[in-house]
């Protein structure tokens, strides 16, 4: 019986990690899509947009088959999707970005705002979280991509780079929003290929808070990243070694 018990946990397991991959493929089917209507059609070499969206969906190992789906339904029936965005406070004082991408205004806002009830969050009005976030050009590379780093900072700070932090096996790249064009190009002329190229709302000051409060944030977080028409959650939470334990 204890094993039975075992093999179901790990299918359990696996049936939350093979429903998370599925949610970010979903998401990143209609970055493709969108960027094929915004950007300029479905060749990549003129496409800077659509060229950015396949590239971060190869990064999570996204099937070829998917991208290709995406693709042709940006460039057949217009990928009708419109972007909506929602600020408020989750408990304890935590600053919520909501950014989603909807084909049905009314059940996006219905659901959004039923997720901030259920976790005694609280929706504001747009523009009332602008102070407390700023837009940001993000790429996250493999260092292995990376052949000469002093000469890779200098080409991207020269590019417009802020801010070059080195984790692990990763680079991480931040510049200013009007730089995220101009530095996407100066990795394609190094031949330099990014896991994941966004753009990021990072908050200008993070509020700490303890562990035990930060799980209904967390909650909260999570219910809306699980919503079909939610590509993005940012919040000014601090998190610490310990709510990643827990």
């Amino acid at each position: 019986m204890s094993g039975h018990n075992k093999w179901s946990t790990i299918k359990r397991k696996k049936g939350a990690i093979d429903a998370k991959r599925s949610k970010i493929f979903s998401k990143l089917a209609k970055e493709i899509s969108i960027a094929v209507k915004e950007g300029g059609g479905i060749d990549s070499d003129y496409n800077s947009k659509l060229r950015i969206a396949i590239q971060n969906a190869k990064g999570v190992n996204m099937p070829k088959d998917n991208i290709e789906r995406a693709i042709k339904k940006g460039d057949t029936d217009g990928a009708n999707f419109s972007e909506i965005t929602f600020e408020g406070y989750a408990p304890h004082g935590i600053a919520v970005f909501v950014e989603c991408l909807s084909d049905n205004n009314n059940r996006t806002v219905s659901s959004v705002r039923s997720a901030f009830n259920r976790f005694s969050g609280s929706l504001g009005t747009n523009g009332s979280l602008s102070f407390l976030f700023t837009r940001k050009g993000v790429f996250e590379i493999p260092i292995t991509e990376i052949k000469n780093f002093d000469d890779f900072e200098l080409e991207i700070i020269d590019a417009g780079a802020e801010d070059i932090e080195t984790e692990d096996e990763n680079v991480t790249v931040t510049c200013a929003l009007e730089d995220f064009g101009n530095l996407n190009k100066k990795l394609e002329e190094l031949k330099i290929n990014s896991s994941n190229a966004e753009l990021r709302r990072i908050p200008t000051d993070t509020k700490s808070i303890p562990t035990s409060e930060a799980k209904t944030v967390l909650k909260l977080i999570d219910f809306l990243e699980d919503d079909d028409d939610v590509q993005n959650v940012f919040h000014n939470m601090e998190l610490t070694e310990e709510m990643f334990e827990e």
